[in-house]
């Protein structure tokens, strides 16, 4: 069974090195997850570093370990960025969750024209910290080094911005001619998929992103909420991440 994961600052370490984990982050180690002295727990940066370390000592507010081993882990090739419009709800919640869980590197909010979900005001600062922790807690259970960035609401300008960057741009359509396994992935280093709303994009939307490949992901229509986990596995089914 592979070890609990945390976060902390494993950033430079070697073995033998002392490691404090302190507040928030040492308290659901030790009080909710009753973590003790001499067992085994694996500490991440969330860039890349993870240490496998021995608990020495624990309070409700530290968890003090020693480093036995460190893996540095390169960025995972390619990155695969979703563009999520924003669902209603728990739904949003579920979202990032399992974009999390399968590997997906960067996570961006969109207010498309016809998203349920609305963010404003306080209520978005609220919301993008929500979808911070489920990313955060989402990425310590499926043991990733790697944690996925989740950025500030977007609108569909910038949103065009990312299409025009990426290797491989791809918006979900259920009236696409062309699929999803029609793609070329040869030389394909970094991936957006673009996930419209529940009550679909509006034709400006899909001019403004008109260089992205329109596709289908079969005859059945998924729900915003798993289109992209969808989307993203028939993708990095065919990459070296998940050879």
């Amino acid at each position: 069974m592979s070890l609990p994961v945390f976060i902390g600052p494993v950033s430079g370490v070697a073995v033998g090195d002392s490691v404090v984990v302190e507040g928030d982050e040492a308290r659901h180690a030790v009080v909710v997850r009753r973590t003790r002295v001499g067992e085994r727990v694996s500490l991440v940066d969330g860039r890349g570093t993870a240490a496998t370390c021995s608990v020495t000592a624990t309070s409700k507010t530290s968890l003090s370990t020693e480093v036995e081993a460190v893996a540095v882990r390169p960025a995972p090739v390619p990155s695969v960025t979703v563009v999520q419009a924003i669902p209603k709800g728990d739904r949003a919640d579920l979202t990032v969750e399992v974009l999390t869980e399968i590997g997906v590197d960067r996570i961006v909010p969109w207010a498309a024209a016809r998203s349920v979900g609305v963010w404003r005001g306080e209520r978005a600062q609220k919301s993008l910290a929500k979808w911070r922790s489920t990313a955060r807690e989402a990425g310590k259970q499926s043991r990733r080094a790697w944690l996925p960035e989740v950025m500030p609401m977007v609108g569909t300008g910038h949103v065009a911005s990312l299409v025009e960057e990426a290797d491989l741009a791809v918006v979900l359509h259920e009236g696409a001619d062309a699929s999803i396994a029609s793609l070329s992935l040869d030389g394909v280093r970094s991936i957006v998929v673009v996930v419209g709303p529940e009550g679909g994009l509006s034709d400006e939307e899909l001019g403004a992103l008109g260089t992205a490949h329109v596709v289908r992901m079969g005859e059945p229509v998924l729900r915003t909420s798993t289109a992209g986990l969808a989307a993203v596995a028939a993708l990095l089914s065919r990459t070296a991440r998940w050879a």
